[in-house]
């Protein structure tokens, strides 16, 4: 039997409704987790999470510690049932969840983290208006060379921001130059392109503004070392220490998402089963564009945990999730 890794998924997944299917199911989940961020936060959470509406939910200041809780609470569940990750690993936003996984955060250090991250992204955004788009059928090299035309002919920020998979690329930055960039890769020959509903230009220079700020928040965290083997989706890399997943975490808000290069190194580490924990399903086809043939699964709603916890649990320790 190969290994598992837990996946967690970041800003464009949200959907109105997440959670709600889980905290149906395990009611606990409200008193350890939705009760408690509402207090922590100072908004009502488990009601823009499970009843919208979409236009709040989209707000990144909502989106951010929204997304975290709904992938803590079933992070929960999958281990309340006795499932545990041979690695893991969280995409941009993910990479929260990913630490309190591995036991780098707790998940209210985690949770007040994610809440500045969002207040410090949406107010650059407020003061330069950008966004994201994702490339697909292109490759890296090309989307870098075009990315320097559109920025070079709008004289606006226009950058790479993730590598999701081998013809998959997201870009960021203002608006007139993410623009022309969009036009430029289309003469290309790109197969589609798909502007993203991030709210704003993450991943990219323009944040640098806020960078100071947000450095100073991770200071205050206590970061402890991981004790599961942890994978940045920002470097790519295995993180070996707390203080390494700190510098990670300030190095995201203006550095690329190498996505592609986290889940090889996984792959080459023998893992061959990927379990997106959270809302969506983003992942788990990333996952299988980086590695054809790897088996995912998910937990957006109470079936598949049931599922997931049937595939990684042997029957007599997981009959508490039927």
């Amino acid at each position: 039997m190969g290994r598992t890794a837990f996946v967690f998924p970041g800003q464009g997944s949200q959907r109105v409704g997440m959670g709600l299917d889980l905290a149906k199911q395990w009611p606990y989940l409200t008193d350890t987790y939705y009760g408690p961020a509402e207090e922590l936060l100072g908004m009502p959470i488990s009601a823009l999470c499970f009843e919208g509406p979409a236009e709040a939910l989209a707000d990144m200041r909502v989106t951010q510690p929204a997304m975290l809780l709904t992938s803590v609470a079933a992070l929960d569940v999958l281990r309340s049932h006795g499932a545990a990750p041979d690695a893991v690993a969280g995409h941009s936003l993910g990479e929260f969840a990913a630490l309190v996984c591995a036991g780098v955060l707790d998940w209210k250090d985690a949770l007040r983290v994610v809440q500045v991250r969002g207040e410090l992204m949406a107010s650059v955004t407020e003061s330069v208006p950008g966004r994201m788009a994702a490339v697909l059928g292109l490759s890296l090299a090309q989307v870098e060379q075009l990315c320097a035309r559109a920025a070079g002919e709008t004289d606006c920020v226009v950058e790479i921001a993730n590598h999701n998979d081998p013809t998959q690329v997201v870009v960021s930055g203002q608006v007139e130059g993410v623009d022309r960039l969009v036009e430029l890769v289309g003469e290309a020959g790109a197969d589609r392109v798909v502007v993203l509903r991030i709210g704003g230009p993450a991943h990219c220079s323009l944040m640098g503004r806020v960078a100071p700020e947000f450095a100073a928040v991770l200071a205050d965290v206590e970061f402890c070392d991981p004790v599961v083997p942890l994978y940045s989706g920002t470097g790519g890399a295995l993180v070996t220490s707390g203080d390494e997943a700190r510098e990670f975490l300030r190095a995201q808000l203006t550095g690329r998402v190498l996505w592609t290069d986290a889940v090889r190194r996984m792959s080459a580490a023998g893992v061959d089963r990927f379990v997106e924990v959270g809302q969506g399903k983003a992942l788990s086809g990333l996952c299988t564009r980086i590695v054809p043939g790897v088996a995912t699964l998910r937990t957006t709603d109470a079936q598949q945990v049931k599922t997931t916890v049937s595939a990684l649990v042997r029957p007599a320790a997981s009959e508490g999730a039927a």
